[in-house]
């Protein structure tokens, strides 16, 4: 096991701020992606925290990750959208997507919004709480396109990336519902969390570079590389496919469709469908309905070793809530990688570990 660091919060949104400032970044750049970041560790999703900036880092020094990007607008017909992200941190591609298509949803009752060539778009379900405190509902489908990592049902080798698919539900008076999830068994950071705590994953999640069963994390972080699973078997690598043509061919223009070329950039397409269920149903027939069903589904019996059912959104903000109090888990491994990658960005590493108490 690694040594851990367990941070304050707002020491670690420090560090990390003074470190994201080698990007070139402007102020607001410089917030959305720190703020991203954190967030993402806050929920428990460590594969999709602070631990990304040494990857980013080297996708930006190869060029592959541009500093201070925008969206541009490729197609514009009112409550659809095609848009370009110009290999923009997605922290602030997605940002400014779901701004544009929330406006949209909220003049025209809906809205489809295609996104392209944006970098890392991180924990997609920021882009779904971002819809649902405005009281709307957004569907998000999405590829990668970087080195492939996963392995396709009855496939002994990496053929696409982890195709997360998010849903988000709003319920009035209560958190929203708020569905997240790699199409993999596993999220890709999980392995390098895994590995940097020198730490073995559950069975069924990983095969090595032969197509052979593993619980070893290196093969999902250094060659030879071998690929996650698909979640549910053929289930799981259904919805990726699904994934891979929507937000890939469809939104981004661009779909995993051979081998590795060694670079470190991380580029996403999405597309987002984004609508107001108060356009759809007559008075409170919705809300009455799904907080009746919520209600009757959290009443049923815990299972042996459970304490109650939890639904989709409630893990993360029960993370939330303790790592608030007791300070974000970072391992020294990661911690190490990210004073390596602040000094290539040429950021005094002593200033960030004084920010950080360390």
């Amino acid at each position: 096991m690694a040594e851990m660091h367990h941070i304050e919060v707002d020491r670690l949104r420090a560090a990390v701020r003074h470190l994201v400032k080698g990007f070139g970044s402007q102020d607001k750049e410089i917030e959305l992606v720190t703020e991203n970041l954190i967030q993402a560790n806050l929920t428990g999703h460590d594969s999709h925290g602070v631990g990304m900036l040494p990857r980013y880092t080297e996708a930006f020094l190869e060029g592959g990750l541009k500093a201070n990007a925008h969206i541009v607008t490729r197609m514009d017909s009112g409550a659809m959208l095609s848009l370009d992200g110009q290999a923009g941190f997605g922290q602030v591609i997605g940002h400014e997507a779901m701004e544009l298509g929330i406006a949209r949803a909220q003049e025209h009752g809906s809205c489809v919004v295609a996104l392209g060539n944006s970098h890392h778009l991180c924990r997609i379900g920021a882009w779904a709480e971002m819809a649902v405190d405005q009281g709307l509902i957004s569907v998000h489908f999405v590829n990668a396109f970087s080195r492939p990592i996963v392995a396709p049902f009855g496939g002994g080798d990496a053929r696409f990336g982890t195709n997360p698919f998010t849903v988000g539900i709003p319920m009035a008076g209560q958190p929203p519902i708020l569905l997240d999830f790699a199409t993999s068994v596993i999220a890709q950071g999980k392995t390098r969390v895994a590995h940097n705590k020198r730490e073995q994953l559950p069975s069924g999640q990983l095969i090595d570079d032969q197509g052979r069963p593993t619980t070893d994390p290196v093969y999902g972080v250094k060659a030879p590389f071998g690929a996650l699973r698909t979640f549910g078997d053929h289930k799981g690598f259904g919805l990726a496919l699904v994934c891979e043509l929507l937000g890939g061919a469809l939104a981004g223009g661009l779909t995993t469709s051979g081998p590795a070329d060694g670079k470190k950039r991380i580029l996403n397409g999405m597309l987002t469908i984004i609508f107001d269920p108060k356009k759809l149903t007559e008075g409170s027939v919705f809300e009455t309905e799904m907080q009746s069903f919520v209600e009757w589904v959290k009443a049923s019996p815990p299972a042996p070793g459970q304490d109650h059912v939890r639904i989709a959104g409630e893990p993360e903000r029960e993370h939330r809530a303790r790592r608030m109090a007791q300070g974000v888990p970072v391992d020294d491994n990661t911690w190490q990688d990210m004073l390596v990658a602040a000094q290539k960005l040429g950021v005094d590493p002593a200033v960030m570990k004084q920010l950080a108490g360390l």
